[in-house]
């Protein structure tokens, strides 16, 4: 993984969120704090063309992200903060298998993938349940089961496990440090920003701090809380 920002700032609602942000990004993972509004999860939207920059240019592996949208949204999977921006289809499977049908034409084949993701996750039983009947939990790992469905190349998260029970959470981070694709992860769960190789502390727009997880959050923590 190799994702650079030159000179990017970022504008919305007319105001500007990121302000003349330049660093690249390289290792397995990568933790964002900072305060609310800060301009982090504007910052993970820019790499997979969600936003695009007011000024300056952002590539993910080569590919530049205003010009090259559909290859990075190949190459990159988005876990959203909230499931329900997600998930569009009634029924599990059906959601997952829909996300497939660009990558896998066989329906079985989606079928047998959707089930795979789900089983990876610890959530096959969910597979034929109605979303609306699913916890905030679960319906946040059926969004990371479709998103790990399409085999993406890079993972961000948005504040992965807001929705998660004590249980569920020590689930996804077991299973996050397993993922073998390098991943990005928004979240104010400090304890998870612990098992980051590199945490950035964005702030009023700006990228406040960078370095390794002890020194990154402590820093936070004293000039942020």
């Amino acid at each position: 993984m190799l994702i650079e920002f030159k000179n990017v700032s970022v504008e919305r609602e007319l105001r500007l969120v990121l302000t003349d942000l330049s660093l690249t990004l390289s290792e397995q993972r990568i933790g964002l704090v900072g305060p609310n509004g800060s301009g982090k999860s504007s910052l993970v939207r820019l790499i997979n063309g969600l936003l695009l920059p007011k000024t300056g240019q952002v590539w993910v592996d080569g590919l530049d992200t205003a010009k090259e949208v559909v290859a990075v949204r190949r190459k990159v999977g988005f876990v959203f903060q909230n499931p329900d921006n997600q998930i569009v289809f009634p029924v599990v499977h059906e959601d997952i298998e829909f996300g497939l049908k660009q990558r896998e034409p066989d329906p079985k084949r989606r079928a047998l993938r959707a089930r795979a993701a789900l089983e990876r996750l610890g959530v096959g039983h969910l597979i034929e349940r109605s979303v609306h009947t699913l916890s905030g939990g679960e319906r946040q790992l059926v969004a990371l089961a479709a998103v790990l469905a399409t085999e993406p190349e890079i993972l961000v998260f948005d504040e992965p496990t807001t929705q998660l029970d004590l249980r569920l959470r020590n689930r996804f981070e077991r299973h996050l440090a397993e993922l073998p694709q390098p991943a990005l992860v928004v979240s104010h769960d400090l304890a998870l920003m612990q098992q980051m190789h590199r945490v950035l502390v964005i702030d009023q727009g700006r990228l406040a701090f960078d370095g390794a997880p002890t020194e990154a959050l402590a820093w936070y923590q004293e000039h942020c809380a």
